[in-house]
């Protein structure tokens, strides 16, 4: 999962939320104790649904479609997929303007929890809210835009140009993969948190 997913599976709470988000950044256990307890909390959770994620059986059967271009890289790929197909789910966000508001009120969480933003975060933060990285997820043309920022960001990525073609020529078969993976998330997440 991805920045929206980690983002919607914070169920609203800012400590939470800034802890799932900022989690790729944070190494070790060690690390927890700089900061406060429910941040901690969200850098398990980030973790726990990056685990479950990742042996998910719909996750491994898409996988294979982005491994020969991709290798390591196709799993950090389809977690950006997903955030697509999220950002279009309607049990989720009803129409693109609720995404938008879920997006705001994220980022002006995410702002007020600056503290706690490690430097890499701290620095692509700004761009995440400014472009807002969530709505754009919902379009194509936004899909195309992140594969090429999560290029930018990773050392030894290839060129993601084949990746958006996977994307499009297998977006019937993600889109049944992501309902399979989502549906079974959130109700882990909800058992995590005791919802």
């Amino acid at each position: 999962m991805n920045y929206l997913a980690h983002a919607y599976l914070s169920f609203g709470d800012p400590l939470l939320l800034t802890g799932n988000l900022i989690a790729d950044h944070v190494k070790g256990q060690l690390a927890l104790k700089k900061f406060p307890e429910r941040v901690a909390d969200g850098i398990r959770l980030h973790r726990k649904i990056d685990a479950f994620s990742d042996q998910h059986p719909a996750a491994i059967r898409a996988r294979p479609w982005f491994r020969e271009p991709y290798h390591l890289y196709s799993g950090p790929i389809l977690d950006a997929l997903w955030d697509h197909f999220l950002a279009n789910d309607p049990a989720c966000f009803s129409s693109e303007q609720a995404l938008k508001n879920f997006a705001a009120v994220s980022y002006a969480q995410l702002e007020q929890q600056s503290a706690w933003h490690p430097a890499d975060f701290a620095r692509y933060f700004p761009y995440m809210r400014d472009q807002d990285w969530f709505s754009n997820y919902r379009k194509l043309p936004g899909m195309r835009r992140s594969l090429e920022g999560l290029s930018r960001r990773a050392k030894h990525m290839p060129d993601t140009t084949r990746a958006y073609e996977l994307f499009v020529g297998h977006y019937y078969e993600l889109t049944q993969c992501y309902y399979e993976l989502f549906d079974g998330l959130k109700g882990f997440v909800k058992k995590e948190l005791g919802h």
